[in-house]
Formats: structure tokens, C-alpha cells, sequence
């Protein structure tokens, strides 16, 4: 009873005032077991509580002042026990005797919850204390559910305060089946639907019914109160607000059973799905339900919290941490009552890489060091195995590098500058995987931070470059090493790569010009590093631009023309730029330039100038950076005026029958008569005719042909230049004089063979007078015709033609008066034949056409080539040589190599070419002959090996007997696997400079005779030896304090990876061999412990340490250098005497290596010259 009262004092206080009304009040009953409470408040209807008793009788119901309760049962035995105000008006079934004291308020009987039915059982309201519990139940208990008690404080969860705030329907004609507790509300509806009740002006109805009282009189239960017209409101929201009314039902419908499954388990997530089978209740019919999802994670006494509610048979469950066990159960939720919960189904989600650490914590600083510790993180189910700390090594670039990475959770970074800051993340590792990063934390070394470093000043400043000076801090010292680091920043925001330096100026060059940067300045020293200056500002200067490009010039008059250009391709970095045009007139040697326009614009308009005169044109630009380079030069040249009338024609000669010669005088002269054209027009003095142009050029003189013999004809001339034609002159009219016969017609050819044609002709009459003769001309072609006949015969025989070939041949008539023109040319073609004898049939060295496939040898082979005959009409099919007995067949080509023969022996030939007329005739007989076998190549061998040199040598060949004319061919592979010629001779020896130490290559020989080139010997592969290191310059010594001396020496860079080390040597005192002192890679060594007034020598060699053959190659030793030391405050000059020796005293080792090499030389000498008069 205490979770009941509890629950109601929550309910009551989560509602608002206005809804709520006044409070139920439970008393005490300590033997009531509560299965499952539903409470639902309402301003203007009742609240129902459906509760379970395991004993079947109801308890006593305690209510508040001025309030009753009573006892209902209906036809399916569900009790309900109703809490109501006094009132005067009682159900009819109601007894006044039971309780006269307690009557239900009007306002309340018009709800259907309130009209008891006509068959149900009617108990008499209660009070505290009026009658004991066994006396109350008289009739059959509703059924428990003993299998699962639900919590009080569970009841909001399952029934939604939405669903019992909402007023009951207006019309309840039907019944509305619902589970639990709403269709048990449906019935009773239904059947108090003509109950009496009650009325009241206070729920706004003005009709009433009344209906007798079944109790005694005296009562308030003899007042019947009005009944409710139909079809009126169940329901008014005037109702007086805090009326409550609490129902208690006991009632099964329906039984849900779940099948719940959880899958896809991850280390974040799980999918649950279940399955659901509904049994239906008494009303027949299977409620529409659905799903509540609850998950709890601290075993199965925890708390279930819902995280899920709607109609889908499977929901993900996301946010869960890993390695985690889980407990999930689902429940139905069927017309917002709650059903049973089904078995609880366990899983544990998976392990997961660690939980993102907290950021590290500073422990202890120094100057050059910083502790960092740090906490672990959750491992998420899989032990944490190693810790990842990364810093960005004080850069501030924002990229990491790996410092440490172990299971220890503290580190040391060491080696730091002081007064600068680091930043640093941790990540932790597991078998899972890796977590991420911290937050990134900044910590400083000790130490005091340098003063800001003063800004640089510009100095100088070009178009690609920019001088900058600054000066140095006055806190640092003299000693002190003070390095500057100048930032520059340009237009694109993006700061370029440091510049380094000691000095205290600096020339930025490779700059954009006209731009604009920015610089600033950090000064670093051994210990410290100040901020950057503030930013210095500066720009480039502009350069001078280029010179404009296209220029043009258009709408040239006699007097001016227009000039226009483009922008130069370079401005020199500044947009504004002036033109400036200048213009030369005449010899451009000799003329001087004039500026005629100077602006911005890009065309100007030249005038008043003279015409038919040449003018020079020339550009340039000038801005802020200069005056450009001027462009080339531009010719332009006015125009000039058209020309006057010419004098008429005149004629020049004779005139002939059918052409006649003129002359006229033209209009100009002087410089304006240049490029000047004469225009000659002819007209007959037929009516109807249009005047025609019969000459058009530059001379004075024409001759007109193809005129008609005895006919008159008008001729006048005009002149042109560029400007235009002039007037035509006057017109003079001219007779032309009787002409030769007229045209022939064309002769008749008949072909009689390949060799032969007849040619016959008409006879002509010209106008009465007789012909001469007739010309007959024949040739191949127009260009080639001769004349083959002169003649009065109308025929002619024409003789040794060729066949298969074009001809053709024209006729003229000849009179007194002249030759007439050609008759219509006539062609014909002669019968094809045999090809013509071949020519040109020789033996050449090398085939013209080789092959690949088959080789080519001088010893049994012959290359044979041929001219190609004439066909004669007929493609040539084949050709066929003759060899003795033996006729060889070939193609239609000009060459052919017959294989398979002696050696050395001699053959004749013949040869005739063959078409589809047949065979033509032998061509001279051909004595040729092969050449001997080609000597077999020699042994190559290596006679001699140098670490830059190959000395080869080769024996004679075996095959064959070599003459004197015996050339070897010798080739080297090359870096491309090809082989080329490095000798070509006669001698067996040769060597091979310039070659690589260490190295190896691969050679061929082949000898080449008489007989033609040999095979290639096999491929032999020499290697040259390692370089000796060279021969070191004379030590240098340099006197130190007390007796000690420090002799240095030149360095020699590594040879081929080898590394070179050094072997120090020293000759002094009685000693007469040179002892070794040093052996190493140092190029100086200092000598101690040595004696006053002694001389001694010193000399060094270097040595080289292969690495593939771990053999050690000594160079020759260098000169001596003598010193001698003395006692003196002053520093000792070294004595350094290489060739000098001094008198008296034994000959340097230079001295005897150049005395021996004096010696053999002049041996090596003698004993050429003895050698060379024996041979």
C-alpha cells in the first residue's frame, strides 16, 4: 500500500493543478497484492485503476471528504469500485437503505462509466470503517496473474498519459472492442445507455428525465434524476474541474508470447529481432500491439531502461560499450496496456581498440629536457600493450614524429632548447588496435626568452631582386655566434623557405617584378631563438617593357595611312605604358627618325604626306622602368595618282594576214611612271560587237595575232597603276592583208605493223590559189613532232616505229601567201612485242634486295643485277638465265643471287627477258667467278691490363692462307648491348684507352680478305684492374709550441665507394730509413718529442681500401718536405725545399727518382736506334 500511495503522490504532483483536482486517498490495507495499476486523470471524467486481489474480496476504500464510493459488477464479472461526489441522485438500483447518506453529483451520471446496467449487481457505497471486507463479494472472482508482479513505479511506462487524458466518444452506437479495461468501459457504455440520471444546469443541458427511486423516503435517493436526452454529449468540458474517479478491474483478453534472438553482435552494436504469436481473449479477436525494447547492463538485478518503442519486429542498438555484458527483453504494448515481459536474453559485445587517452601532463622541466606522464585510458576488454608519444620537435608545422613508444606511462624528452615550446599527443595500442590521439598540449623549457629581433630595412630594390640589411642585437655579445633566419612572405599569403645566414645583409633575388613582399627577421643564437621582427613591406621596381608586336598599316591613300599595333608581350610589370611612333621618309641609311606620335593609344593616323614616296615606321614603349628596344622596321609607300590619256596606237612593221604589230607612248614619265600598265583593246567593224582586251602588261608594244586575213579592225590603249585605269586614247582603225590557205582537215593512219603506218590526206583548195606543198609532222607527242614529209603527194610511209607506242601527226598547207595553221592532231598506237635485249647484265659485290634469312656469301654465291629492257607493250612476266646446260627462272625484277656454288671458280652467263608475247633474244654472254672460302677469325687475348687500358692481341687465322691485304675487325659492346667498331687493320695488337677502372668488356673479331668478310669470332670478356690513387703534393708543416710540429696534407675524394686513407712518413736525425707515423683517414697529424736543430723529411702516400676485395692499392709517395727546427720566441717558417739540395750534402729522393728517370730513358733511346739498324 505504501508503492500505491507513493505512485499516487507522483502521479499527482507530474500533472498540472488544473487537471488534476482534488487527491484520491488510499487508506492502509497491508493485505493487498497489486499485480498491475493503470491510473489515468481526467478534468472532466473519471481516472481508472485496474487492481488484482489474491484473495478475491475488495478492501476498504478510503476516500476524501465530501466523496462516496460503490461496488459495480457486469456480465463478464469484472467489479468495479466507483468514487464519486455526494450527491441526491442515485441509480435506480441503488438502495437508499444501504447508505442514505451518499448520493452521486449530477454531473457525473451522464458518463457512461456511471449509468449501471440493468443485470449488473449494484453495491452500496463505503465509507471507513462502515462494513467489514467479507461482507462486500458475494459472487465469483475475475482471474489473478500470479506468473509476473509489475512494479508501481513501473505503471508510467506502460500506459501513456495521452491515450486516458482523451474525452470518451460523443456516439456509442456500437460497441467498440477494446482490450482490458477500455472494452470493459465499452460494455458498461453501452448498456446504461437509457439508464436515468441526473441533470443539472451546470452541464449546459436543459432537458431532463426523471425516474423513480427504488430506497425510502426521507432520503436524497427520492429525488429521480433527470435523464439524459439521446444522442446528447457524454462528456462536457464544463464540468467542475478535481473530480476523480478511480476504477479497479480484474481482467485477462489476450496473452502475447515473445521469441526473442540477438545477432550481429559488434563492439559497439547488436542486433536484437524477435517474433510474436497473439492468443486471442474472450472478446474473439487479436489486439493490435505494439513493442517495448528494454536493455540493461548490470546483470540481471539492475534496472531495464526502454530503449525502444514501436511496431518493428528488430531494432539496432547502438552507443554500447565494448566488452560489456548486456541483458535485453521485449514486452507488448496492446491499446497503451502493457503486457508481460519475455525471458531476458544475455550478450557481450566485443572488445575495441582503447579509448582516446587524456592529454600528457608536465612532471619536471629543465633547460633541455621535459618529463611527461599520463594516465591510461579504458582498455575496452583488451589489456593496453604500448603507449604512442609523438611531438612535433618544436617546428609548429603541425607534423608529428614518433618519440616513444613502450608500456611505461611517463617519458623523458631530452636534448631540447631552452625557452621553446614542443607540442606533444599520446595514443594507446592493444591487440585490437590503436585508439586515437590526444588533444595536443604545448610545453616550454626553461630559460629566458630573447628580445623581439628589430625588423629589416630595404636597401636597395630592382625588378627581380631586393637588398635587405638589419643589425645586430645589442644584447648578445662579440664572441657570441649569431645566426638570422629572414622569412619572406609574397601576394599569395604563402611564407617561402627560410632564408640562413651569419651575415648582416642579404640579396633576395628570383622575385617577381612590381609585386609587393613582405619580410621579417628571427635571430637565433647558440642557446635562444627570438619571435619574429615585425613585417618590413616592400615592392620590386618595374623593368622595361618589350617592344610593341604586329604592327600593321591599313587605308593607304595618296597622302597618309593608317598605323595600329598591339600591346608589348612583356609591359615590364606596369600596365601603363606610352607609345611612341617615329617615321623616316627615303633611304632609311641616310634619312633621320621624327617622332610623329607619342600617347597611349595603339593606332594613329599619319598625314599630309607625299604620294608615290616610301616611308621607314618603327615602335617603341616607355614606363616607369624605361624606353623599350624599338621594333623592326615597317615600309609602307602612298599611293599614286592614276595615270593621263596615252597617244593612240601606231603600227610597226608590215602588216600581216593574220597578225599585226603596234606601239603607243604612254602619259607619264619620271618615277611616277613605275609599275604602270597598258591596256590594249581590238574591235571589228562588224555592227554588234563588243570591244575585246588583247594585250594587258607593261610594255609599249603588242603584237596582236589571230586576226582575219583583208579585215579592218579599231584598236585604242589606256594605261593602270595601283591607283586605277586612266582614259582610253582615241581609236585608230586598221586593214589586215590576204593570208595563207585556211586549215586541213586531219590526215588518215593506218598501223601495218609494230614497225610501220601509212599516212593519206585530202587535197585543199585556198580560195583559188594553189598549194604549194603539204607539211606532214609526227612524233610521240606534241612537244616531240618533226617533220618527216614535204611534199604535193597526199600519202606517206612512215618507218621504224616502235611497238607498243603512242603517236601523232598534223597537217599544214603551204600557198604564196604563207603555211596555214595545223590540221586537228592525229593519234594512233602500234602493236605490242617481245621485250628488247637486256642490258646492263653485271656482277656487283653485294646483293640489292638481302634477305635475312639466307646468308650471303662471295665463295658461293653470285649477286647479279640487270637494267630493265623496253617491254615493248607487254609487262615484262620473267627473266631467264642462262648457265651452261642449266636455265635459271626468275621474277620480274632486276636482280638475282644464285647460291649453291664452287669456290673459286668461273661461270657464263646469259640472260633475255619474257612477256606474253613471248621471249626476247640472249643478252651478251657474262664471265664471272667466285672468290675463295673467307678466313675463319683469330683467338683474341689480353695481352696486357691496365685500370684504364685493354691491350688486345690475335693470332692468324687457321682456315685459310692470309695475304698481305688481311684487315681485322675488331668491336666492343656498348652500353646498349651493341657492338661497335673500335679497330679496323692490319695489325694484331691494339690497345684500348680511356676505359673505366674495374669494369668489364665484351669484344668480337673478324677478319676481312679477298675472299670477303669472315664470321665473328665468339664474344671474349676482359676486365680492367683498380687505379692506384695518386701521387700527393709535398706535405705542408707548420711549427707549434715546444717541440712539436703539425704537417698537413691535400685530401682525395672517395674512388668508386672506395674510401682512401693516408700512410704519414718520417725520415730525421741519424736515421736512414723513412719510418711510418700516421695511418689513417685524417688529412693532418702533429709530430711531438722532436729534436732541436734537426732536420728531418717528411712525405705521405694515400692508399685504397677496396671494399668488394677487401685489398688495400698504395699510390706512389709524394715529394719530401724538409724542416728544421729552432729555438726562437718568433714562429718558425717552415723550410720546405723540394728540389734544391743543399752543398754538401746527399741528393733528395726527388733528385734520384729524376736522375734514374733520366737514365732509362736514355737506355730506352739507345736501344731503339740499335734496333732499328738491325731491322
Amino acid at each position: 500500500h505504501k508503492e500505491g500511495f507513493v505512485l499516487l503522490k507522483r502521479l499527482s504532483a507530474s500533472l498540472p493543478p488544473e487537471k488534476l483536482g482534488s487527491p484520491a486517498v488510499l487508506p492502509p490495507f497491508p493485505y493487498i497484492h497489486l499485480s498491475f495499476f493503470s491510473f489515468l486523470f481526467s478534468a472532466s471524467g473519471p481516472a481508472e485503476v485496474p487492481m488484482m486481489s489474491p484473495n478475491g474480496s475488495i478492501p476498504p476504500i478510503h476516500v476524501p471528504p465530501g466523496y462516496v464510493s460503490q461496488v459495480l459488477e457486469d456480465n463478464t464479472g469484472v467489479r468495479r469500485v466507483v468514487v464519486t461526489p455526494h450527491s441526491e441522485c442515485y441509480p435506480p438500483s441503488y438502495s437508499p437503505a444501504l447508505s442514505p447518506s451518499h448520493h452521486i453529483h449530477p454531473p457525473y451520471l451522464t458518463h457512461p462509466h456511471f449509468i449501471p446496467a440493468s443485470h449488473t449487481s449494484y453495491y452500496p457505497p463505503v465509507s471507513p470503517g462502515d462494513m467489514p471486507p467479507h461482507q462486500f463479494y458475494q459472487h465469483r472472482l475475475p482471474p489473478i496473474y500470479p506468473e509476473e508482479i509489475i512494479p508501481l513505479y513501473n505503471v508510467s511506462t506502460f500506459m501513456g498519459h495521452e491515450e486516458y487524458c482523451k474525452p470518451p466518444p460523443k456516439k456509442l452506437k456500437q460497441p467498440v472492442e477494446r482490450t482490458a479495461l477500455s472494452q470493459v468501459t465499452s460494455t458498461l457504455s453501452s448498456s446504461y445507455k437509457n439508464t436515468t440520471a441526473c441533470t443539472t444546469t451546470a452541464n449546459g443541458y436543459g432537458k431532463s428525465h426523471s425516474s423513480p427511486g427504488g430506497g425510502g423516503g426521507g432520503s436524497p435517493g427520492n429525488k429521480r434524476p433527470d435523464r439524459r436526452a439521446r444522442g446528447s454529449p457524454k462528456h462536457s468540458d464544463t464540468e467542475p474541474q478535481g473530480k476523480i474517479k478511480l476504477y479497479c478491474e480484474i481482467k485477462c483478453e489476450s496473452v502475447i508470447i515473445l521469441a526473442l534472438q540477438v545477432s550481429n553482435v559488434q563492439s559497439r552494436s547488436a542486433l536484437v529481432s524477435w517474433t510474436s504469436v497473439s492468443v486471442s481473449g474472450s472478446s474473439g479477436r487479436v489486439p493490435y500491439c505494439s513493442y517495448e525494447l528494454q536493455l540493461k547492463d548490470k546483470g540481471r538485478d539492475g534496472k531495464y531502461k526502454v530503449v525502444y518503442s514501436g511496431e518493428e519486429l528488430q531494432y539496432t542498438l547502438t552507443d554500447l560499450r565494448p566488452a560489456t555484458d548486456y541483458h535485453v527483453r521485449v514486452s507488448t504494448v496492446c491499446n497503451s496496456v502493457k503486457g508481460p515481459s519475455s525471458d531476458a536474453r544475455a550478450f557481450t559485445t566485443h572488445s575495441a581498440p582503447p579509448d582516446t587517452p587524456l592529454p600528457p601532463r608536465l612532471s619536471h622541466r629543465t633547460k633541455s629536457s621535459l618529463t611527461l606522464q599520463w594516465k591510461p585510458p579504458a582498455d575496452n576488454g583488451s589489456k593496453i600493450t604500448n603507449y604512442v608519444l609523438e611531438w612535433d620537435e618544436g617546428k609548429k608545422n603541425s607534423i608529428f614524429r614518433e618519440y616513444y613508444v613502450g608500456h611505461q606511462r611517463h617519458c623523458k624528452v631530452m636534448r631540447l632548447c631552452p625557452a621553446v615550446g614542443y607540442t606533444f599527443r599520446v595514443a594507446a595500442l592493444n591487440d585490437i588496435g590503436t585508439s586515437g590521439f590526444s588533444t595536443e598540449v604545448v610545453f616550454n623549457t626553461t630559460g629566458s626568452l630573447p628580445q623581439t629581433s628589430l625588423p629589416p630595412r630595404l636597401a636597395q630594390a630592382g625588378p627581380s631582386w631586393v637588398r635587405l640589411e638589419w643589425t645586430r642585437p645589442n644584447s648578445c655579445s662579440i664572441e657570441e655566434v649569431v645566426t638570422y633566419t629572414l622569412e619572406m612572405q609574397d601576394e599569395t599569403k604563402v611564407l617561402n623557405s627560410p632564408l640562413l645566414g651569419l651575415e648582416l645583409n642579404r640579396k633576395v633575388e628570383t622575385l617577381k617584378r612590381n609585386t609587393q613582399y613582405k619580410f621579417r627577421l628571427i635571430t637565433c643564437s647558440g642557446e635562444w631563438r627570438s619571435a619574429p621582427s615585425s613585417l618590413l613591406v616592400c615592392k620590386t621596381t618595374s623593368d622595361r617593357p618589350g617592344p610593341p608586336v604586329n604592327p600593321a598599316v591599313n587605308a593607304v591613300t595618296y597622302h597618309g595611312f593608317c598605323v595600329t599595333w598591339e600591346p608589348p608581350q612583356d609591359d615590364g610589370g606596369s600596365g601603363d605604358l606610352t607609345y611612341v611612333l617615329e617615321i623616316s621618309e627615303g633611304n632609311l641609311e641616310e634619312s633621320q627618325w621624327m617622332t610623329l606620335y607619342r600617347g597611349p593609344e595603339r593606332k594613329h593616323l599619319c598625314e599630309d604626306l607625299k604620294p608615290a614616296t616610301s616611308y621607314f615606321l618603327r615602335l617603341s614603349c616607355v614606363n616607369v622602368g624605361g624606353q623599350s628596344l624599338c621594333s623592326d622596321d615597317l615600309t609602307v609607300r602612298t599611293r599614286i595618282p592614276p595615270p593621263g590619256r596615252c597617244q593612240p596606237p601606231s603600227i610597226v612593221g608590215d602588216v600581216k594576214h593574220k597578225e599585226m604589230t603596234l606601239q603607243w607612248d604612254g602619259p607619264l614619265c619620271g618615277e611616277e611612271s613605275e609599275n604602270v600598265e597598258f591596256s590594249l583593246e581590238m574591235c571589228a567593224m562588224e555592227e554588234g560587237l563588243e570591244p575585246m582586251e588583247v594585250y594587258c602588261g607593261s610594255k609599249t608594244e603588242c603584237t596582236v595575232g589571230n586576226l582575219l586575213p583583208g579585215t579592218t579592225y579599231r584598236f585604242q590603249v589606256c594605261a593602270a597603276n595601283s591607283a586605277g585605269y586612266g582614259p582610253y586614247s582615241e581609236s585608230v582603225e586598221i586593214s589586215t592583208a590576204a593570208g595563207p590557205p585556211g586549215q586541213c582537215s586531219p590526215p588518215a593512219i593506218n598501223v601495218t605493223s609494230h614497225t610501220c603506218a601509212d599516212v593519206t590526206w585530202e587535197n585543199k583548195v585556198s580560195s583559188g590559189i594553189d598549194i604549194s606543198e603539204y607539211r606532214l609532222d609526227w612524233g610521240c607527242d606534241l612537244d616531240s613532232l618533226e617533220l618527216v614529209y614535204s611534199g604535193t603527194e597526199t600519202c606517206f610511209q612512215i618507218f621504224n616505229l616502235e611497238a607498243s607506242t603512242d603517236y601523232c601527226c598534223r597537217l599544214q598547207a603551204v600557198n604564196q601567201a604563207g603555211a596555214g595553221p595545223y590540221s586537228d592532231l592525229v593519234t594512233c598506237r602500234t602493236p605490242a612485242a617481245a621485250p628488247d635485249v637486256v642490258s646492263g647484265f653485271r656482277h656487283v659485290d653485294h646483293p640489292l634486295n638481302p634477305t635475312e634469312n639466307e646468308p650471303f656469301s662471295h665463295s658461293t654465291c653470285l649477286a647479279l643485277t640487270w637494267d630493265e629492257p623496253h617491254c615493248n607493250g607487254a609487262e615484262i612476266t620473267s627473266y631467264s638465265i642462262s648457265m651452261g646446260d642449266r636455265i635459271i627462272t626468275t621474277r620480274s625484277v632486276t636482280g638475282h643471287i644464285i647460291r649453291d656454288l664452287l669456290p673459286d671458280s668461273e661461270y657464263s652467263l646469259q640472260i633475255r627477258a619474257e612477256n606474253e608475247m613471248g621471249p626476247g633474244p640472249f643478252s651478251q654472254t657474262l664471265t664471272v667467278r667466285t672468290r675463295p672460302l673467307p678466313p675463319s677469325p683469330p683467338r683474341l687475348e689480353c695481352a696486357a691490363v691496365g685500370p684504364q687500358s685493354l691491350k688486345l692481341r690475335w693470332g692468324f687465322s687457321s682456315r685459310s692462307q692470309l695475304t698481305d691485304d688481311t684487315t681485322y675487325i675488331l668491336q666492343m659492346e656498348d652500353r646498349n648491348q651493341r657492338f661497335v667498331l673500335v679497330y679496323r687493320g692490319p695489325s694484331h695488337t691494339f690497345k684500348l684507352q680511356r676505359l673505366s677502372e674495374s669494369s668489364r668488356y665484351r669484344f668480337r673479331i673478324q677478319t676481312v680478305s679477298e675472299a670477303g668478310e669472315g664470321p665473328f669470332s665468339e664474344t671474349y670478356t676482359f676486365s680492367t684492374t683498380k687505379s692506384l690513387p695518386q701521387t700527393l703534393k709535398a706535405p705542408r708543416v707548420v711549427q707549434l709550441e715546444g717541440n712539436a710540429c703539425e704537417v698537413t696534407w691535400e685530401s682525395i675524394p672517395p674512388m668508386r665507394g672506395d674510401r682512401i686513407s693516408y700512410v704519414l712518413q718520417v725520415l730525421g736525425g741519424r736515421d736512414s730509413d723513412y719510418k711510418q707515423v700516421y695511418k689513417g683517414d685524417e688529412t693532418s697529424f702533429q709530430l711531438s718529442g722532436l729534436q732541436w736543430n734537426t732536420d728531418y723529411r717528411v712525405r705521405v702516400f694515400a692508399c685504397r681500401r677496396c671494399v668488394d676485395t677487401l685489398q688495400e692499392l698504395c699510390g706512389s709517395f709524394s715529394p719530401s718536405a724538409h724542416f728544421n727546427l729552432r729555438r726562437s720566441d718568433a714562429t718558425l717558417a717552415v723550410e720546405a725545399d723540394i728540389t734544391r739540395v743543399p752543398i754538401g750534402k746527399t741528393l733528395s729522393d726527388e733528385q734520384f727518382a729524376g736522375l734514374i728517370v733520366f737514365g732509362v730513358a736514355s737506355l730506352s733511346v739507345l736501344m731503339a736506334f740499335l734496333l732499328q739498324l738491325l731491322i
